[in-house]
């Protein structure tokens, strides 16, 4: 039987980790180790209930980190070094699993040798508003994808779209590409999956294998993120050189839209197009960042930590 591991980057942890770590533990195909990856000993100590069920559990264990170190690539790769699994399974502090087969699922993608990675469906939680509810709909269809360098066409960007909130990866394919980026201010997923695909591997798409995952940004928020989606792109042209985002971008406005007409809530568009718009502009700005001043650049940017 194939070995998994769970690796989980963690900060501040909230309610929704003593979830997960459950949910984790009553899976029908149960991990061999949970391994976390905690930035700041001290916030994970004054957790109570976070502490609780880390001694809960005889398969977890915790390495701590300074803010200061903490990288969306080189911090997972940290992780992976402590795992001697067949396959491991990133997912973040606030994603919890929506049943107990979605380590199954997720290994029954990875039977085939080609497919490097394959990631899950995501549901919005309870308190999701409708723009980001209606959004999970576009972003994770009920069909299952297999996506390779092949689909770049017909798919464009989409066709790298690979999501670290529940992501599970072939070991032996991680250690032949190379691992995540060493040093990455974001979207080390999809970078990971263009690199996989310019190698002749697949990604693999698993609505069957869910999470319940989503957040309510502000429209800053969603300005800083696109920035740093935008830098991240701009710094990796070997993957998104000549290849246009904003189509799909465009698509999916105006599907919401036309989503919020059908369902008579048509006053929620206005905020909306504002908030799009916030998106829009700091995905350009990233996009040109080279060419913008070095405190600007900090300024919009939402992982402050990468400039220094």
């Amino acid at each position: 039987m194939q070995t998994v591991d769970v690796i989980i980057p963690v900060y501040k942890p909230g309610p929704e980790f003593t979830m997960l770590i459950d949910e984790l533990e009553k899976q029908a195909y149960r991990p061999q180790k949970i391994i976390i990856i905690n930035t700041e000993k001290r916030y994970l100590a004054e957790n109570v209930a976070a502490q609780d069920v880390i001694k809960k559990y005889d398969n977890i264990e915790v390495h701590h980190i300074k803010k200061s170190e903490f990288d969306h690539g080189e911090s997972r790769n940290l992780g992976v070094s402590f795992s001697n699994a067949d396959f491991f399974l990133m997912i973040t502090q606030d994603a919890v699993p929506r049943d107990c087969n979605l380590i199954s699922n997720l290994v029954a993608a990875l039977q085939d040798e080609k497919v490097a990675a394959a990631y899950a469906r995501q549901y919005p939680k309870y308190d999701c508003n409708l723009a980001e509810r209606y959004s999970r709909k576009f972003n994770y269809p009920t069909e299952a994808q297999r996506k390779t360098i092949k689909d770049l066409p017909r798919l464009g960007i989409k066709t790298f779209f690979c999501s670290n909130v529940c992501a599970m990866y072939r070991r032996d394919v991680f250690d032949n590409i190379g691992g995540f980026l060493h040093k990455a201010i974001f979207n080390e997923d999809m970078v990971y999956a263009g690199n996989a695909m310019y190698q002749g591997y697949a990604i693999c798409y698993v609505p069957e294998a869910g999470v319940i995952h989503s957040h309510n940004y502000t429209c800053m928020q969603q300005f800083h993120r696109n920035f740093d989606l935008g830098v991240s792109q701009t710094d990796h042209p070997e993957i998104f050189s000549g290849i246009r985002s904003e189509s799909e971008g465009k698509r999916m406005v105006r599907d919401t839209i036309r989503h919020f007409h059908r369902i008579g809530k048509f006053y929620l568009v206005p905020h909306y197009i504002a908030m799009c718009g916030c998106r829009y502009i700091g995905y350009k700005l990233g996009r040109h960042y080279k060419s913008l001043p070095k405190k600007l650049v900090v300024a919009c940017s939402m992982n402050k930590s990468y400039w220094k």
